[in-house]
């Protein structure tokens, strides 16, 4: 039976549309046609997306404080805002479900104004901008975190704990043990972040891997995700230092290439930060510098205090701490078991129905 339409609105990037890809799963097998509003960005990442109908916004990110950008990104939300309200009077969804980013302010507002029930789900353990402004305005908020930073004393009473819902294909390895390298066997090691962290990872890779003991070197095979950019440089830097390397811009079968690894290196990230716990894999996390509120800094020290990986500002990792700490953990399988069991231990596995419930709610409660 039909339960009638959500719609999703997510910013553009892997970040924001795999826990929204996570949640349409989810509801498409409870009964709910879904569809799904975001930007341009998302032909890199949602196309794929389980949606009945994929609807771009007209939607901008304030990135300066100058009159002439203000004024510019207001103009294009307000055009977004228009194009919201054709769309949601067409389409007359139960609710609308923001996943974070400024995509995500024109349906919201949108639906606000029509009267349609409305919630918003944070990823991260510090509350985004564009959240923190929808959050006076919607019915309900889903977080990851107890407690999430500059989540305020109004939207904390309509907040419930979620966790982070990941999609079918994480799920689907959930279950596979982590088998620890032994003395003789391959080191898998996985590289992988945004646009941002895979030039540093480029940089800072194949320097420290060059200069790794021999014999650790010639067992390492390693799986890096980089820009296009930068690919035949980084094959040519790995086959002069004799390292086994895949290189590509983009991995499909990410969640795969995690459960085979030992040992991940990688920026922090909420979705990538409950893809590690949900299959439990050790990790390193060099959390992006300078990003608004250091909420990857904040995702990736709970999970360092959790003992489910080790966490390295990017200011602080040269070349010679980062051979000193790829030498010490994959010569030290016990440290990666651990870390893996208890990273194991972290994830929320039934977050996704956790948040499908509060939408079923969230429904019933405007009947």
């Amino acid at each position: 039976m039909n339960k009638g339409t959500i719609l999703l609105a997510a910013g553009g990037t892997g970040g924001h549309l795999f826990p929204a890809a996570a949640l349409a799963q989810e509801l498409n097998r409870r009964g709910y046609d879904v569809e799904l509003a975001t930007d341009m960005r998302a032909e890199k990442y949602g196309g794929d997306f389980p949606a009945r109908a994929i609807h771009r916004i007209p939607s901008a990110t304030l990135t300066s404080r100058s009159p002439l950008a203000v004024a510019a990104t207001f103009t294009r939300l307000g055009f977004g805002y228009a194009g919201a309200l054709r769309m949601l009077m067409k389409l007359k969804p139960a609710a609308v479900i923001g996943f974070g980013g400024y995509p995500t302010l024109p349906p919201i507002i949108a639906a606000r104004t029509l009267r349609i029930p409305t919630a918003i789900h944070e990823q991260n353990a510090v509350m985004g901008r564009a959240n923190r402004l929808l959050s006076r305005f919607v019915d309900k908020i889903g977080l990851s975190f107890m407690p999430t930073k500059l989540l305020g004393p109004e939207a904390e009473a309509k907040a419930r704990q979620t966790g982070i819902p990941v999609r079918d294909a994480v799920l689907k390895f959930r279950d596979v043990p982590y088998a620890a390298p032994d003395a003789n066997s391959r080191l898998l090691l996985l590289v992988f972040g945004g646009s941002q962290g895979a030039r540093f990872f480029s940089e800072a890779l194949p320097p420290a891997l060059l200069n790794l003991p021999a014999p650790m070197r010639a067992r390492i095979t390693l799986v890096q995700q980089a820009r296009e950019e930068d690919l035949a440089e980084l094959r040519e830097a790995y086959r002069a230092a004799g390292i086994t390397a895949h290189l590509a811009a983009f991995f499909r079968d990410l969640p795969e290439r995690i459960a085979t690894s030992h040992l991940v290196v990688a920026r922090a990230g909420a979705s990538t930060v409950a893809e590690l716990t949900t299959i439990g894999r050790p990790c390193l996390l060099v959390p992006l510098p300078h990003a608004l509120d250091n909420d990857q800094l904040e995702n990736a020290t709970r999970l360092q205090e959790a003992g489910g990986g080790w966490c390295e500002r990017q200011s602080e990792l040269s070349t010679e701490r980062l051979v000193e700490l790829l030498a010490a953990l994959l010569s030290s399988p016990e440290r990666l078991a651990e870390a893996a069991e208890k990273a194991h231990a972290m994830a929320t596995p039934d977050a996704v129905a956790r948040l499908a419930d509060l939408v079923g709610d969230l429904v019933k409660s405007k009947e």
